[in-house]
């Protein structure tokens, strides 16, 4: 039996990236094990998902904290202790600083075709909302490891959808969100099964 690869979700409101990599693991035999859910708030909806799977959970709120530095360090000091080998960022508003050891294997999911609409302030129905302003007529969803810049580190996936004429930020964003959760899933497996290289700015499948 493959070994279930030792994971955390970190989240800030509902957590239905976590709830739906709980059901992956169900249905698909998804390879990963969440040994540990972070909030950033302790009022996220998320954390009811982690108290019914009997998932441990901390709330490491951010003005706790004097520096988004020591806010880093006291999230990557509990995911060192839980054994963690993959973080998955499950909605989570706040910067984080990517310590060396944790370089590409932190990883996160934009509702945008990465490097278009996104960036610091690009999130949710903002852009969804960005995108039929300008007229594209495509969008989708970016899988991409985390780096110390906004949306920016090594993309790992995309995933493609037309935007209709009659699109509202609404509409686009449930079926942008249809192909997330299928995008994130394939993703983290591939990290899973070591499948993934990244060479350069470049993420290879091997």
């Amino acid at each position: 039996m493959s070994q279930q690869l030792p994971i955390a979700v970190l989240i800030s409101g509902g957590g239905t990236t976590l709830k739906n990599l709980l059901a992956k693991i169900e249905s698909d035999g998804l390879l990963i094990d969440v040994r540990l859910v972070i909030s950033s708030s302790p009022t996220a909806g998320g954390l009811r998902y982690a108290e019914e799977a009997g998932i441990a959970s901390q709330v490491i709120r951010e003005r706790d904290f004097d520096s988004t530095d020591a806010f880093g360090a006291a999230i990557f000091d509990a995911l060192r202790d839980a054994g963690v080998e993959l973080v998955v960022m499950g909605g989570f508003l706040k910067f984080l600083p990517i310590p060396a050891d944790f370089e590409n294997r932190v990883v996160n999911i934009h509702p945008g075709l990465i490097p278009a609409f996104c960036g610091k302030g690009y999130y949710g129905l903002r852009v969804h909302q960005a995108v039929i302003d300008y007229g594209a007529k495509i969008s989708g969803c970016t899988v991409h490891f985390v780096d110390n810049e906004y949306d920016h580190g090594p993309i790992i996936l995309q995933r493609v959808v037309e935007v209709k004429d009659d699109d509202t930020a609404e509409t686009l964003q449930q079926r942008v969100f249809e192909q997330e959760c299928e995008a994130y899933p394939e993703a983290i497996g591939l990290f899973a099964e070591g499948r993934l290289k990244v060479v350069d700015r470049r993420v290879v499948r091997v």
